[in-house]
C-alpha cells in the first residue's frame, strides 16, 4: 500500500442501528485519513470473497461482545497506515465507542510520537471515548491498560490455563517474562466543554518478534490446546473495559487501585532521582509507594519525605529520566 492507495474500511455494527450508521457512513463517504488519504469504504455484507484465515473474525468477536457502548460499532482494515488516525481523524463522524481493528499498519504511533511498525499476529486497535473531567483524564490510560490485564486472566480462567501475568509498567507499557508484548496510547482533544479521547492498544498476539507474544508462553505448558485470539481478547478487553470506565467515572480510580497495584511492577521499587545543585549533579534514591492523585509516581525519600516524580521529557526510558517534587 503507498500514499496514494487508499486504504480499506469493512464497516460493521452489532445492531440494527449500528448497521444502519455503517450504510449511512458508506453512503455519505465522510470517513477521511489524515492528508487526505484516501478510503474505500465496504459493509461487512458486501465483502463478497472469503476473508483469508488469519484476517480479523469479525464475526467472531460481535458474538462474543456483551457491551451496551464500547466496541459495538467496529472499522476493520487488512492494511492500514494507523488505528489512531482513523478513529481520531474521524471522531466527530464515529459514534462514540467505534473501535477500528487492523491486521496490520505501519505508521502505528507508540509513546512521544514514536513509530510503530506492526505485523500480522498483533491485536491492533483504537477506539474512542469521550470524558467531562480533565483532572482524571491521565488516569484513563492506567484503566485502559487494568482491563487488558483482567481481560487475558479472565480468558485463562475461562479456558483452564494458568495466569498469563501480563503485567504494567507504568505508565503505559505491558510486560510479560520482562519482555514488552504491548503499549497503550491515549491522546485527546477538547471540544463542546468535552474531552474526546482516542485509545489505541497494540498487544503481541500471536508473533514471537521482536520479543515474545502470549502464545509463545502458551506454548511452553505442558498442556495447552488453547491459543489466544484476536477476537477474543478484543472482545473480552471491551467488556472488562466498559464495567472499569463506569466505575471509574462515578467513583474515581481509588475502587481500581488496589487491583491496579497488584499488577503493576513497580510497588517498593527503588529509583535514582538526579537533580542539579549548582554545577553538579546530585543522585537520591527513592522508593515507590503508587500513585499520586494526578496519575504520577508517589515515593518515599530516604529523608522520609512524600515526593511526586515526573518524567524529565528526554529520556525514553520513564525510570530513566525521573525528577521529584516535594509534596507539602
Amino acid at each position: 500500500m503507498d500514499s496514494n492507495s487508499p486504504c480499506t474500511l469493512v464497516l460493521c455494527g452489532k445492531s440494527t442501528a449500528e448497521n444502519e450508521t455503517a450504510q449511512s457512513l458508506k453512503n455519505s463517504n465522510t470517513l477521511k485519513l489524515p492528508d487526505n488519504g484516501g478510503v474505500l469504504t465496504l459493509l461487512r455484507s458486501e465483502l463478497d470473497n472469503p476473508l483469508e484465515e488469519d484476517s480479523f473474525g469479525i464475526d467472531l468477536f460481535m458474538d462474543s461482545l456483551t457491551t451496551d457502548r464500547f466496541g459495538r460499532f467496529l472499522a476493520w482494515s487488512p492494511l492500514l497506515t494507523s488505528t489512531h488516525d482513523v478513529v481520531s481523524h474521524n471522531f466527530r463522524e464515529l459514534p462514540v465507542g467505534s473501535v477500528c481493528v487492523a491486521d496490520i499498519q505501519f505508521k502505528g504511533r507508540g509513546r512521544s510520537k514514536n513509530p510503530w511498525e506492526s505485523p500480522k499476529g498483533c491485536l491492533l486497535f483504537s477506539f474512542t471515548l469521550q470524558m467531562e473531567d480533565g483532572r482524571v483524564v491521565p488516569l484513563l490510560q492506567y484503566v485502559v491498560s487494568l482491563a487488558v490485564t483482567e481481560a487475558i486472566k479472565e480468558i485463562c480462567d475461562k479456558n483452564g490455563l494458568p495466569y498469563v501475568d501480563v503485567r504494567i509498567k507504568w505508565p503505559n507499557d505491558l510486560y510479560l517474562n520482562n519482555l514488552k508484548v504491548g503499549g497503550v496510547l491515549c491522546t485527546s482533544t477538547y471540544a463542546s466543554k468535552k474531552f474526546n479521547v482516542s485509545v489505541g492498544i497494540g498487544l503481541n498476539v500471536d508473533n514471537e518478534k521482536p520479543t515474545t507474544c502470549l502464545n509463545a508462553f502458551l506454548k511452553e505448558l505442558p498442556v495447552a490446546a488453547y491459543q489466544f485470539s484476536r477476537e477474543d481478547i478484543l472482545a473480552a478487553f471491551f467488556n472488562k473495559f466498559e464495567f472499569f470506565f463506569n466505575l471509574f467515572i462515578e467513583q474515581g480510580f481509588q475502587p481500581l487501585e488496589e487491583l491496579y497495584y497488584k499488577t503493576w511492577l513497580h510497588s517498593g521499587q527503588r529509583v535514582i532521582v538526579q537533580e542539579k545543585n549548582e554545577d553538579q549533579v546530585v543522585e537520591n534514591v527513592v522508593t515507590i509507594q503508587g500513585l499520586t492523585s494526578s496519575g504520577y509516581l508517589l515515593a518515599l525519600g530516604d529523608d522520609n519525605q512524600m515526593y511526586e516524580l515526573h518524567p524529565d521529557g528526554n529520556s525514553f526510558d520513564f525510570f530513566k529520566g525521573l525528577v521529584r517534587r516535594k509534596l507539602d
